[in-house]
């Protein structure tokens, strides 16, 4: 009998680290992953290893010349064009020792949640390690080495013969993926993130619609910066079923970013974790509605560790459980009582986060004229926006 959602998790995932300083730091799978069993939310009974991508599997989307590079900086050889052509050594991806292990059980990690899926075993998969959408088919950038996602959806088309619509929220667009499909009918991209003109990676505008065959199944909708919840939920869900109506997927693979919340160091939108509930409300709504279930969730961005990212991955977890009810409840003392001392803010001790956790906007009605601006000419293509 098929269950309902199963949760990816290995400690090897937790391999993936550049240094201490990094902002991109997997500790927090750690955080998370205890504050669901602190909360009763996750027994081992749900959790199920990742496994290491193999190189076959790593060819589905990168040049194996980028591969081999990869391979021979994780070993510690240096050459300028490791940076220069394959982004390997920068201050945002610097090499590390075994960083061609480490990247492939992310990318494994992801490819066992689709086959938990499409295999019928479950409705819904969890790869929190997954997400790394900056990464390009020769190029490392933005943190990310292999691109598990673009991978996992290539997978899928040969593996399963599926169509793939890839849900993007993290604040950063999702430029890999999007770029790896912007040729392809059978692959539909859609982004939420902050404006290209305030953050990185520069891209992800309304006329990035794809080229070719792929034309008309690129959707980005850039917020600008200082964007509020109302806003940012409105136009979510204005394009989201929209655009799953008129792609009509087989499969639902969402990216889970959680660096728009207004805590985030590195970046400038103002949410709350109000957002980071309703979220996967409703991608676990319309993964029923159109795809009998089919649901596939990664992680992505997220760098304030403590206060954001395990709360905002915790929601995620426990709406594709069917436990969105342990959400009543206080956060419990026995995570808080083991992280306090290592973390370096006050841990939350709610869910949600109280009133006034940032000043003003003064200029929040320009905000949600522009943002709705954004969201018309993103989905004029598809549909007549009258509301």
């Amino acid at each position: 009998m098929k269950q309902e959602a199963v949760y990816i998790f290995s400690q090897e995932q937790l391999q993936y680290k550049f240094h201490h300083d990094h902002p991109f730091n997997q500790h927090r799978l750690s955080i998370t992953t205890d504050l669901l069993k602190a909360a009763d939310a996750l027994s081992d009974d749900f959790i199920l290893p990742a496994r290491q991508a193999t190189l076959e599997e790593l060819l589905l989307i990168h040049d194996e010349d980028y591969i081999q590079a990869v391979i021979a900086a994780a070993e510690g050889q240096s050459r300028s064009s490791y940076r220069t052509t394959y982004g390997i050594g920068t201050d945002d991806t610097p090499a590390f020792p075994q960083m061609h292990d480490a990247a492939a059980w992310l990318v494994g990690g992801t490819l066992t949640a689709v086959d938990c899926v499409m295999s019928n075993a479950y409705s819904h998969a969890l790869n929190l390690g997954g997400g790394l959408h900056h990464g390009f088919r020769g190029k490392a950038s933005g943190f990310c080495i292999y691109n598990d996602s673009s991978i996992a959806i290539e997978y899928i088309r040969q593996k399963y013969g599926a169509r793939v619509l890839y849900v993007d929220t993290d604040a950063h667009h999702g430029d890999g993926v999007q770029w790896a499909f912007y040729n392809d009918s059978d692959v539909c991209t859609l982004s939420f993130h902050e404006n290209g003109r305030f953050l990185f990676p520069g891209t992800g505008h309304v006329n990035e619609r794809g080229h070719g065959d792929g034309y008309g199944y690129s959707f980005n909708i850039p917020f600008e910066a200082f964007t509020e919840d109302a806003s940012w939920l409105s136009s979510y869900r204005k394009a989201m079923r929209e655009v799953t109506a008129y792609f009509k997927p087989d499969i639902i693979l969402t990216q889970n970013g959680a660096d728009a919340h207004y805590y985030d160091p590195l970046t400038h939108l103002c949410s709350t974790m109000t957002i980071f509930h309703e979220i996967p409300k409703l991608a676990h709504e319309l993964a029923h509605e159109f795809c009998e279930g089919r649901w596939v969730a990664v992680g992505g961005g997220g760098y304030d560790i403590w206060r954001v990212v395990p709360r905002a991955w915790s929601s995620l977890w426990l709406e594709m459980s069917n436990q969105q009810h342990k959400m009543k409840t206080c956060i419990p003392d026995t995570w808080i009582n083991r992280w306090e001392k290592e973390a370096p803010v006050s841990l939350p001790t709610s869910w949600t986060d109280p009133e006034g956790i940032y000043p003003h906007i003064s200029r929040q009605a320009d905000i949600e004229t522009k943002n709705r601006r954004s969201l018309m000419k993103a989905l004029k293509p598809i549909i007549d926006i009258s509301d």
